[in-house]
């Protein structure tokens, strides 16, 4: 076994314990903030520190590679930045209020992120073995994936928008969210990222993409549990009446 793939399997497991440690500890960050996670930091710095390192590291990774102009990575690499880079640098200048992320939950997914470019950018530019993207626009599974991950970006930023304008300016109450996709789910946003990394993993066709679908489960499954639970008892009836499931339409 190489050492990226010693690599992929320690990320797998270590993914498995995020999803059990989450069920019994919140992460507290957004509706969940909770300061013992570490000093508030505003939200806008945040983000762009956390999501960040993903976009560069993917970046100098491409940039380095023999492969940085071979159409098939260049097109996985453009799928992939399109999500980092709204999320890096469009996303936090959207977001409203004073809010704050705690610094340890920030530092986490800084970890996390980079970790991840290295296995995505790892595989799309240096371990995927030659030959291994020969003709591959010719094979349905990049086009059903890259629609999947068009479909679950759509989502994931039409819910964020959703989000975002539940309050008026000065607002400070909670509601629940409504219209798109959660009228069927409880966190449509989170539904739709997780829908997004499992349309790359198809696309790409890969170990190294659907361990990263896999920790999009682990990670946002369980919170999108907690928020459910935070909504049941906030909201009621007003909330249960609208049957949704948590992130996974019909199932979950």
């Amino acid at each position: 076994m190489t050492t990226f793939n010693i690599f992929l399997l320690i990320m797998a497991v270590i993914a498995l314990g995020v999803f059990a440690a989450l069920y019994f500890f919140e992460a507290g960050y957004g509706y969940l903030f909770d300061p013992k996670y570490g000093r508030p930091i505003p939200n806008r710095v945040a983000w762009v520190l956390m999501e960040s390192p993903v976009f560069i590291t993917m970046t100098i990774l491409w940039a380095l590679s023999d492969r940085t102009f071979e159409a098939a990575p260049l097109a996985l690499f453009i799928i992939f930045q399109t999500h980092y880079f709204q999320r890096s640098f469009i996303f936090p200048l959207l977001i409203r209020g004073n809010s704050k992320m705690p610094c340890g939950i920030m530092i986490l997914g800084m970890v996390f992120n980079t970790l991840n470019a290295l296995m995505q950018g790892g595989w799309i530019f240096f371990y995927s073995p030659d030959g291994y993207y020969d003709d591959w626009f010719a094979k349905p599974y990049f086009y059903i994936g890259a629609a999947i991950f068009l479909f679950g970006f759509c989502v994931n930023l039409h819910s964020d928008y959703i989000i975002r304008h539940l309050r008026k300016p000065g607002d400070t109450k909670h509601y629940i969210p409504r219209g798109g996709m959660f009228r069927y789910v409880s966190s449509a946003n989170y539904f739709g990222e997780l829908t997004e990394w499992v349309g790359f993993a198809i696309a790409s066709w890969s170990w190294a993409g659907v361990i990263f679908a896999w920790w999009t489960f682990a990670n946002l499954a369980p919170r999108a549990n907690s928020l459910y639970k935070r909504y049941k008892k906030e909201f009621g009836e007003e909330f249960t009446s609208l049957k949704r499931k948590r992130i996974i339409p019909f199932i979950y």
